[in-house]
């Protein structure tokens, strides 16, 4: 692969290209991009000082502070992860907020022990107005929603698809009460991110056309973006019509087995499943409401159970007791009641397979 201009966006996000970022780790921690490594120039007290500095006696006086507090074996410190960074990654880039003057520092500390790395012309600023632009791009382009109840298999057919783009994935959250992960959430800056190089890729292979889950306006605390939301309120919808049992089967392999073993894989067998059991909880303590307080404390007592049956002797049996009384008095009548106000948009209804090979062969037209 030729490495690409530092200007040409569009490769450095289909190639993967890695990024070393300058900024603040404040800033890093608001968003960044998939690829991005955080190796500030300044720590945010630093920045925060140097920015001060600037605006109450200029720019001259702020550089001569920076030089001031990162200098002697500070500044070696930091060259040497800059350089261990480009020698890892030799085809990457640099950037800061604008692709100005903390980009002109570090590739000139970085000439100075002996190494030539490239910076993004216009920095950060200017790679995310490029992932803005790609998403109010592919809003206009057609998209097609798969629907259906929860446990369909909505978010596998999207990712099994070609031209399936997966909002989920790209935030990181489910969109159910039950639906973090044991990794944090993306902030809406990284979710949109995420979507925007998941985009660029699609683009790159070809489509001309997207399938979608049909979303809300958010997937946990991220908002779809408006573009997006927009074209999906009138898009055609592909509905997924799988019998309950098919169903269970799902959401007890995505509720229960996956987020249990994931709970366990990252904080260790007594931690897991205590954090495992609070997840649950926490989920059922999300619909208390809509449930009704006594409807929600009967099956609380009956998911702790299943939790207890299922720590102590390995079986998932006990878990259907909450999980079936969810879908037939819960998620259900409200996917039906929101589904009906889109009737009009459905354009074809079936069981999974049928959906997915009917969307196939639509996105071949």
């Amino acid at each position: 692969m030729s490495r690409p201009n530092c200007e040409d966006f569009r490769q450095l996000f289909v190639n993967d290209i890695p990024l070393m970022d300058m900024r603040a780790p404040v800033e890093f921690a608001q968003g960044a991009f998939p690829t991005s490594h955080n190796r500030p120039l300044m720590q945010d007290s630093e920045r925060k000082a140097v920015g001060t500095c600037y605006k109450e006696h200029g720019q001259e006086a702020a550089i001569a502070l920076g030089h001031d507090l990162v200098n002697g074996e500070l500044k070696a410190e930091r060259v040497a992860q800059w350089k261990a960074f480009c020698e890892a990654n030799p085809n990457g880039y640099l950037y800061c907020f604008r692709g100005g003057l903390r980009s002109q520092i570090t590739q000139q500390w970085l000439k100075e022990a002996g190494i030539e790395f490239p910076k993004v012309i216009g920095g950060y600023k200017a790679l995310r107005r490029f992932l803005i632009d790609t998403i109010e791009q592919v809003a206009q382009m057609p998209i097609t929603l798969v629907g259906g109840n929860t446990g369909s298999g909505k978010t596998i057919m999207v990712n099994e698809l070609p031209n399936g783009l997966d909002l989920e994935g790209a935030a990181n959250h489910r969109g159910s009460s039950f639906g973090r992960y044991v990794s944090e959430q993306r902030t809406q800056i990284d979710f949109e991110n995420v979507l925007a190089v998941s985009m660029l890729k699609k683009l790159d292979q070809g489509c001309q056309q997207f399938v979608l889950e049909d979303e809300g306006k958010m997937i946990g605390s991220a908002s779809v973006p408006l573009a997006i939301n927009t074209a999906m309120q009138q898009a055609p919808i592909a509905v997924v019509d799988d019998p309950i049992e098919t169903r269970l089967v799902r959401l007890l392999d995505d509720y229960v087995v996956r987020m249990q073993r994931d709970f366990v894989a990252f904080h260790g067998e007594e931690q897991g499943w205590v954090l495992f059991a609070e997840y649950l909880e926490r989920g059922m303590f999300g619909i208390r409401k809509r449930l009704g307080i006594q409807r929600y404390d009967e099956l609380l007592q009956v998911q702790q159970k299943a939790v207890q049956v299922m720590q102590s002797t390995g079986s998932l049996a006990g878990h259907e007791g909450w999980l079936k009384p969810l879908l037939e008095q819960y998620y259900d009548p409200m996917y039906t009641y929101q589904l009906s106000k889109k009737a009009d948009r459905i354009v074809f209804s079936g069981e999974y397979d049928e959906v997915k090979a009917w969307l196939a062969a639509n996105a071949r037209t």
